[in-house]
């Protein structure tokens, strides 16, 4: 229980600003704390959906989600969305496997890279706007859990490309018992809908997944921390899509 509980702070310690206890590091904590990046998702998103609570008492609607969405942001040091810019800069500007990895690792953003980041982030707060308000806090927490299962998911069945400053001390591989557990806790925030049919989400999901890696080998051969950071943004917004379409369809 000890060690689990480490690799649980090993992995708040890496993917966000939060104070954690003193640990000692090493790379072998590291890899194995990949299996809590959902369950790390699950706090960003409640701490978000917080922030969106109480905001709302007294501040309107739109003003909320955007007050969220920054404190993610905070909370995370844009992480993810830093990687998502860098990938669009990488797979934007890059002509062949190498020129991509190149651009990428380069830590200056680019126009694909600031264009990208910024119709992300404005679609993000248009589809948590037309949410219903009493869902978006179920929505917010689950969806930053779920979209980082998706993004964990692909250490299990693809292969690490190249090394690349900060985003390297990922695990490269996933067995499948860490994934199990990195699905309960991606999966369980569903359970808040109660609403059987929000296992449809899993549909456009799954595609998303499926296109990414299909995506990610043709033109790397695999993946990188950046590809990863751009799949939890993509997912997450693929996730807030779904959920808008399934409440329209009056699914949930």
């Amino acid at each position: 229980m000890k060690r689990e509980l480490e690799l649980f702070f090993t992995a708040l310690m890496f993917f966000t600003r939060l104070p954690v206890p003193t640990l000692g590091y090493s790379q072998e904590k590291l890899n194995a704390s990949s299996r809590y990046f959902p369950l790390v998702g699950v706090l960003v998103g409640t701490l978000s959906a917080t922030v969106f609570m109480f905001s709302s008492l007294v501040l309107p609607l739109k003003v909320s989600i955007l007050l969220s969405m920054i404190a993610s942001i905070w909370i995370t040091g844009a992480f993810h969305e830093d990687g998502f810019a860098d990938a669009c800069d990488g797979f934007g500007g890059g002509y062949n496997k190498e020129k991509i990895l190149e651009i990428m690792k380069d830590s200056r953003i680019g126009a694909f890279g600031a264009i990208g980041i910024f119709l992300l982030l404005i679609l993000k707060f248009l589809l948590l706007s037309e949410i219903h308000p009493m869902m978006i806090p179920i929505a917010i927490v689950s969806g930053h859990a779920i979209s980082r299962l998706l993004s964990i998911s692909l250490l299990y069945s693809m292969v690490y490309v190249k090394e690349e400053g900060k985003a390297k001390p990922l695990s490269t591989a996933l067995p499948l018992g860490s994934l199990i557990i990195a699905s309960i806790f991606g999966l369980l925030p569903l359970l808040l809908f109660k609403k059987i049919f929000i296992l449809l989400i899993l549909i456009p999901l799954i595609l998303t997944r499926s296109y990414l890696s299909y995506y990610f080998k043709k033109h790397i051969g695999g993946y990188t921390g950046d590809c990863l950071g751009a799949a939890q943004q993509v997912s997450e917004i693929i996730y807030y899509l779904g959920i808008y379409l399934l409440l329209q369809w009056k699914f949930i």
